[in-house]
């Protein structure tokens, strides 16, 4: 059993706190503060207990199961590894851990066959996920290989010292030169599938920064910087923007004139210090080759 504390900075849930700070999803956090396993000020509470600012919440988190998803030789492109951490290129297609049906050829089967060890906050499913991306979204992900690591990495998340930069193609052309977007996101009530803005008091708070890097008739190329971590974030702001990802097949174009198996949305830069040494380390991730040459032939048609 690992025991860790942490001070609330402002209002909120104990269990989107908790989960913030340990990398837990919020079920995990509820079924622990359900057998009375989390605290606040010493006080055992449940999951949705609202903490104010100073609050000391407590996690008692158990000792890891045994990892049950199965070791695949699939090609990964790690590019840094040590006895905490490992930075590896995702690529367009392939799903980061098990889900319902699709328990094969994922990230996670990948690391197990290529790691020594990944941490076992997560579960039996997702050891070693400290942060996702999308199946068809490309890029950085970096993965922890002990709980210690894990810790230290999605406490940097969720206090935004963790930098995570992405260039995605948009539909159209954005007229500001860069902005932020700051929105409520959660479950769309129309379509359980997707993500959507929602009304003030609603959802989680959503915030996005984005800078135009060029334009083309009909399209533009933006690089965006993840503040928060919500799912589908930049795909959902992108078209609260009225501007869409190229490619998304969820909330772009049905018809893109491209022949994309996939959004042109690419992690391209990590930024984060190390768990052990403090070192800043920061990694990039060229643009796939299927997003270059769109790009390509967008600026022959000039």
């Amino acid at each position: 059993m690992q025991k860790s504390k942490f001070t609330a900075e402002s209002p909120c849930r104990a269990d989107v706190f908790l989960s913030a700070q340990t990398g837990l999803t919020r079920s995990a956090v509820k079924k622990l503060a359900d057998a009375d396993m989390v605290w606040v000020n010493g006080v055992s509470v449940k999951a949705g207990t609202l903490l104010k600012v100073g609050d000391e919440a407590e996690i008692l988190i158990p000792d890891p199961t045994p990892i049950a998803a199965r070791a695949e030789d699939i090609p990964l492109d790690i590019l840094y590894e040590d006895e905490d951490l490992a930075v590896v290129n995702k690529p367009q297609g392939m799903t980061v851990h098990a889900g319902a049906g699709n328990y094969e050829g994922t990230l996670v089967n990948a690391l197990l066959f290529r790691l020594s060890s990944l941490s076992g906050i997560n579960g039996e499913l997702r050891p070693g996920i400290v942060h996702r991306l999308d199946k068809d979204t490309s890029g950085l992900l970096v993965v922890a290989k002990n709980d210690r690591a894990h810790l230290a990495l999605s406490k940097q998340i969720a206090e935004k010292t963790a930098r995570r930069e992405y260039v995605a193609l948009l539909e159209g052309v954005v007229k500001e030169d860069g902005g932020k977007i700051v929105t409520q996101i959660g479950r769309d009530k129309k379509d359980r599938m997707k993500q959507a803005v929602l009304p003030a008091g609603e959802g989680r708070r959503a915030e996005t920064d984005f800078c135009v890097l060029e334009r083309f008739p009909r399209n533009t190329l933006v690089q965006f910087s993840l503040k928060t971590g919500r799912t589908h974030q930049i795909r959902v702001h992108a078209k609260y923007m009225g501007h869409p990802v190229v490619g998304d097949p969820l909330y772009g174009y049905k018809n893109g004139r491209f022949h994309l198996n996939g959004q042109l949305l690419h992690a391209f830069r990590l930024s984060f210090s190390h768990p052990s040494t403090g070192e800043e380390m920061t990694f990039e991730a060229p643009m796939p080759a299927y997003f270059s040459d769109v790009l390509d032939r967008l600026r022959r048609e000039i």
